[in-house]
């Protein structure tokens, strides 16, 4: 699931701690310092090694804008990822006590126009509605790591990306080598997709901070596994296409495009577009929520002159707390409400396209993750960040086998002629997820204090300037306001020496 934001590429000046992309342009830059090179050079290179070259840093320091933008939005997920952990809980009572029935009911409730293909249970409402939201995050997101973020820069790109398809492809794979022997192959995509905001829900419940290069990485394994799930629900999960409906959405898309790039504004303009091209896609046979990607990839993410925000990051940060405190939620509470008896659990255990959903979540996701970094690391110019450890690394690979949103949507789509075993295989990713998260909690458990020392050193900021101190090593201006704060304390601790004793105190005692 996508959450947070990276900020916008503009005109700003570059700040401190710029990321390798950035570094090639440093020579255009007059107004670049001397001291900003030298920290770059120091982060984001580890010294050369025996052939000369210098090695790249995996998991090296985020820029500082970039690192801002992170926590900001990271904050808001978590926030998100705590009400979809409840709704879940929410769903499961429901389902296994004596309200089970009126939520079913509740669930198969159908309103909607009949004569524009509208006619929708509650339960599909949520999914292909409310959820397209989601979708929409997930699109601005994929732009931005597209344009301004990690992915901007195919050789920084190259690793998250190798760790993140590795991690699609090795669930993948379990499932199908669990399912070959006579189960159902079509749920082979289900359990690919990792849940931002659900991990992020996981973390603040087991109260673990991770510094922010680990956060960045789970953020970009998710980018580019909502990209994977996104290319998935279109081309193997659609079905029945009408050529005359898809037209028009692209069309309504064109549209869409020409308007926000000529720089028309107002809600009232692209609220109704939205919808139409929505109801378009939804009837052409392709799943609805890609329209709500379409529309944003589209949001321009640079800066024009006299903006300070970029469009898509204005219509992001009014989007998402829908997305994350509404659209997903509701979405959960109608997905996850499924039978956990004794029976239910054993099914789960028992049959080979549910084990094939546990274990791809579990061991396909933590292993292909895992295993993808090293190799990229392993067979490039590349290091990784000496401050962290490859423990560090397994500990995000089982944090990204939580699956839950698009797991369970796609859960939905993959069985959709046989009710019975969709709900087996959403309660597999229930359990899938719950014992990846078991997992995970035991490796950051074990990382916790040198997790915490990361952090709290990211997060000092001694001269209260509002920058953390690691971004201003190489800033004489820094070193000196330091110079200056030692200084008057240690003339403050001299007066008060001075109060205690009665008599003059110099730097060897009292005088």
């Amino acid at each position: 699931m996508t959450p947070p934001h990276r900020p916008d590429q503009g005109t700003d000046p570059q700040q401190p701690g710029q990321s390798p992309r950035q570094d090639a342009q440093a020579t255009a830059r007059p107004e670049h310092s001397a001291g900003q090179d030298r920290e770059t050079a120091d982060r984001n290179e580890a010294p050369a090694g025996a052939d000369g070259a210098h090695r790249s840093v995996f998991l090296g320091r985020l820029p500082l804008r970039e690192r801002t933008f992170l926590a900001d939005a990271l904050r808001t997920e978590t926030v998100g990822g705590t009400l979809l952990l409840a709704a879940a809980v929410v769903a499961l009572l429901l389902a296994n006590t004596a309200a089970g029935g009126f939520y079913q009911d509740v669930k198969d409730f159908h309103f909607g126009p009949e004569a524009l293909h509208l006619n929708l249970s509650v339960a599909d409402w949520a999914k292909d509605g409310l959820l397209t939201l989601f979708f929409v995050v997930a699109g601005i997101e994929l732009k931005r790591e597209l344009v301004a973020g990690e992915l901007r820069d195919p050789r920084a790109a190259a690793l998250p990306i190798v760790a993140a398809v590795c991690g699609m492809a090795v669930p993948a794979l379990v499932y199908l080598a669990f399912a070959a022997g006579g189960g159902d192959l079509r749920g082979w995509a289900i359990p690919m997709a990792t849940d931002i905001a659900f991990a992020l829900g996981v973390l603040a419940v087991l109260g673990t901070g991770l510094p922010s290069a680990l956060r960045a990485f789970l953020l970009t394994l998710a980018v580019v596994d909502d990209l994977g799930a996104i290319v998935i629900i279109a081309i193997f999960y659609s079905a029945g296409i009408s050529f005359g409906a898809l037209a028009g959405a692209v069309a309504g898309l064109a549209v869409f495009w020409f308007l926000h790039h000529r720089g028309v504004r107002g809600w009232y303009v692209y609220v109704p577009l939205a919808l139409v091209v929505w109801g378009l896609m939804h009837a052409s046979g392709v799943h609805a929520t890609v329209a709500g990607v379409a529309m944003g990839l589209m949001l321009r993410c640079s800066l024009r002159p006299g903006e300070e925000t970029s469009p898509a990051t204005r219509i992001e940060h009014q989007v998402r707390p829908l997305s994350s405190g509404l659209a997903v939620p509701v979405f959960a509470l109608f997905a996850a409400g499924v039978t956990v008896s004794g029976g239910a659990l054993g099914d789960v255990f028992s049959k080979p396209e549910t084990l094939g959903v546990v274990f791809g979540l579990l061991a396909g996701k933590t292993l292909g993750v895992f295993g993808g970094a090293w190799a990229a690391v392993r067979f490039t110019k590349a290091e990784l960040n000496r401050e962290l450890g490859w423990a560090d690394v397994l500990a995000i690979a089982a944090l990204s086998g939580i699956g839950f949103t698009v797991s369970l949507l796609i859960s939905e789509l993959a069985f959709t002629d046989d009710p019975v075993l969709a709900d087996e295989a959403k309660a597999a990713v229930l359990i899938g997820s719950l014992l990846a998260a078991v997992f995970a909690g035991i490796l950051l458990k074990v990382r916790a204090r040198r997790h915490r020392s990361l952090v709290d050193a990211e997060n000092r900021d001694e001269d209260g300037d509002g920058v953390p101190d690691v971004y201003e090593e190489h800033n004489p201006d820094f070193h000196l306001r330091m110079a200056a704060l030692y200084e008057a304390k240690a003339a403050e601790h001299r007066r008060l020496a001075e109060v205690a004793t009665g008599h003059d105190v110099t730097d060897d005692g009292p005088a």
